[in-house]
């Protein structure tokens, strides 16, 4: 063998056996792929149960602000209701008391 041929041997037994390393690395690898994905994935569906979790706890609080909202409408219309029903009766006292005061100047 001439030495460009034995070059030519030893860079393809050089690169057989890099070939062979890389084909042992590469089942490492896609193991190794295969756990960062499906950790990956892992995170993702925390992310999203995350989202899902905040999303109802913050339609629950809304709901809950609307209720206080409906509460306080109706306390506000409850309360208008009641100063009606004081300004009626004091009216009705005022015309018992002018109705009385008629009758003692009637007495004259």
């Amino acid at each position: 063998m001439n030495m460009k041929t034995n070059s030519i041997v030893t860079f393809i037994g050089a690169a057989g056996i890099a070939f062979a390393f890389t084909a042992c690395d590469s089942k490492q690898e896609e193991a190794r792929e295969e756990v960062l994905e499906q950790k990956a994935e892992n995170l993702e569906a925390g992310a999203d149960q995350i989202r899902k979790d905040g999303e109802t706890v913050a339609d629950a609080k809304e709901e809950h602000a609307d209720a206080i909202r409906n509460g306080s409408e109706k306390a506000a219309d409850a309360t208008e209701a009641d100063a009606d029903a004081t300004r009626d009766a004091v009216e009705k006292r005022a015309d018992q008391l002018e109705s009385e005061a008629d009758k003692v100047r009637e007495a004259k």
